[in-house]
């Protein structure tokens, strides 16, 4: 009983992030001259794309040292070249099957069968490698909004430069001071995951930066890139599949704050996706390396 219960909210789940996705595209091409967009692709410089996709890849190498790095913290010990594997196949799982047992919830139950290392271990290795990533993402967000232009939609008599330079001090030490509550066992490893997690992201902004000359764009880069990183926290939610359309909402709704391009961005938005699809679907190809745990 408890079995199909599971499996309906799953297929519950995934119908809601289906309808979702939809809404959100609709509101997107319902909110920009298509026209335009149609325009901006057909002058698409493809050969910057390319620098893209590896730097995208990289920013993937990057987080997939970081998880391993957790994986070492609760002993269970794996070549770098079998984390890839399973990170590769994981991201295929997370993008293309998200209804089903997800791409960390595959890795979690395949390393337990195999290793016998405690689930409990291995959700919060995985659970801490998605707060790593958001971290620096949120700690990258707070040092892109000074430099930037914005035009606030309300008049603040606050200081609020000095608020983001606060909370930007204050970002990582809040992180080490959660890990200290509930994933002391991570402790030992705070350095060097966070390194390699700040790597990953930097990477992706530098990719962001291709992208942008590929739509033939030579300025205003960091406030493409800020709406970017703010993108990146929305798409991380469960709401859509693959962040598809949440990303683009959040560009239209942002580029009138941030002094940028309303079409371009959202061309950006679905490039940056079609990357991210690309490479995760590679993961398809891919054998764990391990046994099947149903033989």
């Amino acid at each position: 009983m408890e079995k199909k219960s599971n499996s309906l909210w799953r297929r519950l789940k995934t119908v809601l992030k289906l309808i979702l996705t939809g809404l959100a595209i609709f509101l997107v091409f319902r909110k920009i001259d298509t026209d335009q967009l149609w325009q901006i692709a057909k002058t698409i410089h493809w050969v910057w794309l390319i620098p893209a996709l590896v730097l995208f890849i990289l920013s993937k190498v990057f987080t997939a040292l970081r998880l391993n790095i957790y994986f070492r913290n609760v002993g269970l010990n794996i070549s770098e070249k079998l984390n890839f594997r399973l990170y590769s196949i994981g991201l295929f799982y997370n993008l293309f099957l998200p209804g089903g047992i997800g791409g960390d919830g595959y890795k979690v139950y395949l390393l337990n069968k195999h290793y016998k290392t405690s689930v409990k271990s291995l959700v919060h290795a995985s659970l801490l490698d998605r707060l790593g990533g958001l971290v620096a993402i949120v700690f990258l967000l707070l040092v892109l909004v000074l430099p930037v232009d914005l035009e606030l939609p309300f008049d603040s008599q606050i200081p609020w430069e000095a608020i983001v330079v606060i909370g930007a001090i204050l970002v990582y030490p809040t992180f080490w001071l959660i890990q200290k509550l509930f994933f002391k066992a991570f402790l030992p490893s705070f350095l060097w995951s966070n390194i390699w997690s700040m790597l990953g992201q930097v990477a992706q902004l530098v990719c962001a930066v291709f992208i942008l000359l590929s739509l033939g764009v030579n300025t205003n880069f960091m406030a493409y890139q800020l709406v970017f990183l703010l993108s990146s926290i929305v798409a991380v939610l469960p709401l859509t599949i693959g962040g598809i359309g949440a990303r683009e909402l959040v560009f239209i709704y942002a580029h009138t704050y941030a002094g940028i391009d309303e079409a371009t961005a959202v061309a950006f938005s679905l490039i940056f996706f079609l990357i991210t699809a690309l490479v995760s679907l590679c993961g398809a190809f891919i054998k764990s390396g391990l046994p099947n745990p149903e033989s």
